[in-house]
């Protein structure tokens, strides 16, 4: 069957993720041409990718459609009014009044310009079957589609593509960096690591940038950002900075300042009604004494607030030892936590591995003996551990609670239930992969695929002189 097309028509191009766009259909012009601005080629040279940004309307710039394809060719391409512009070409799927087939599109910026498609010659002639008849005097001869569908998309989840993702750490070569990267090039993506210390930022209300090694970054659709403790206000203003310019971070800088505090971690959780053991904090010498008697009988933990991997807490078995730890503390001018010791958990802990809303792997870790810390640093050893649904259900809130996308929260087993001791934002890998045997990483980007948004609705930026 002849299709039949005015010179304007309404088109789909399912595989980009737009759904309805009207395009001018122009016999005269040899190519296809598709409105495209932060053009941006990623991925291994044997295998480019192109990503870039569309206007599907155009009279809402602040629609904003971000797609990816791979990339067939950078050819040259002159335009009716004689000009030459070297442009990327991608292949995809066109569907018209229900016919689908495949078609080479040049990416131009075509801003300002009435249609944001031109459907040209080629494109006609890759029809399957006998070309498509074009009347120069009619227009919408199939079937007309609608813009709402753009905003429905923006409720809904995010069209599947490629994605360019950053790590944001400072060892590129450590288990649960290659992990990530592993992960992300076995479902189609390009992840690179960034030395979050190396970063540098360019502040201002119309383009902000991430710096690296003398140049921006390029625009990344998600961020996974690894911050160690011992850059933790660097490291998240640099998150912070990668939200302004849109993309998605997996945990945002002030979920990753709240968890990495202790004492705001702990008022969050106690806020939202989550169990945990009971904690005491003050400022003054002179209340010492009182602080400790809080606890009760010893022994008693004692924590820096901002310690990590079991360093920086200390067991103090006799309210003298608490005193003195406490001193040593205060002379140090170190903020720290005094807490209950939960005698029944037996130097045993539950690391929870929370990605969105679920948790997705649980280890039951032991301390070394001798020791109280089950941190796998300290010499804890680890195995997989089925975990109940109230553990499950207080895992989850706790990572909620902070804001987390990604967390390890670990829990103490008490006579009174599940009781949260810490909930981690930037959770290792390798001992609870190698004991659940779960493939963690790869849940990691299931979750980043579902959140980073393909379709964005930008507020319009008002002009100081308006």
């Amino acid at each position: 069957m002849t299709l039949e097309l005015g010179w304007e028509e309404w088109i789909s191009l399912p595989a980009l993720g737009l759904p309805a766009m009207k395009a001018k259909v122009d016999t005269g012009a040899k190519t296809s041409s598709l409105h495209a601005f932060t053009v941006e080629p990623f991925g291994p040279a044997s295998k480019p990718k192109i990503r870039f940004g569309i206007h599907p309307i155009p009279e809402r710039p602040d629609i904003e459609v971000y797609c990816s394809a791979d990339v067939i060719d950078k050819r040259d391409v002159t335009s009716s009014n004689g000009e030459t512009e070297r442009r990327w070409t991608i292949s995809t799927e066109i569907e018209i009044g229900g016919q689908k087939w495949p078609i080479l599109l040049t990416l131009t910026d075509r801003e300002g310009m009435t249609f944001h498609m031109l459907l040209g010659r080629q494109a006609l002639e890759s029809y399957p079957g006998e070309a498509p008849r074009v009347s120069p005097t009619e227009s919408h001869l199939q079937p007309e589609l609608n813009y709402d569908a753009y905003q429905k998309m923006l409720a809904q989840a995010p069209k599947k593509r490629a994605l360019r993702v950053a790590v944001l750490t400072k060892e590129p070569n450590i288990y649960s960096t290659r992990r990530l990267i592993e992960a992300g090039e076995a479902r189609g993506h390009v992840v690179e690591p960034i030395d979050t210390s190396r970063c540098y930022m360019l502040i201002n209300a119309e383009k902000p940038e991430v710096h690296y090694d003398g140049r921006a970054l390029p625009s990344y659709d998600a961020v996974i950002p690894r911050i160690g403790a011992s850059i933790t206000a660097y490291g998240t203003s640099v998150v912070r900075q990668f939200e302004t310019t849109g993309a998605y971070c997996v945990n945002r800088s002030d979920a990753i300042l709240m968890s990495r505090d202790k004492l705001h971690a702990h008022q969050i959780l106690a806020r939202e009604g989550i169990n945990m053991p009971t904690t005491a904090f003050a400022s003054s010498p002179k209340d010492t004494d009182s602080i400790v008697d809080l606890m009760g009988t010893p022994p008693i933990i004692l924590k820096l607030l901002e310690s990590t991997q079991g360093k920086g807490v200390v067991l103090a078995e006799t309210k003298k030892a608490a005193q003195s730890v406490i001193s040593a503390f205060r002379n140090l001018k170190a903020d720290f936590l005094v807490q209950e010791f939960v005698k029944e958990a037996g130097g045993e802990d539950v690391r929870c591995l929370v990605v969105g809303n679920k948790v997705v792997a649980a280890m039951k870790r032991t301390a070394a003996a001798g020791d109280f810390r089950s941190n796998l640093h300290q010499g804890g050893t680890a195995k997989v551990e089925r975990i109940s649904k109230e553990e499950r259900e207080v895992a989850v809130r706790a990572a909620k609670a902070l804001g987390l996308g990604f967390a390890g929260v670990d829990l103490l087993r008490s006579s009174s239930g599940a009781k949260v001791l810490e909930v981690n934002s930037s959770p290792g890998l390798e001992g609870i992969e190698k004991s659940s045997k779960k493939d963690v990483a790869d849940l990691v980007f299931q979750h980043i695929e579902r959140r980073a948004a393909s379709t964005v609705k930008r507020r319009r930026r008002v002009s100081a002189a308006a």
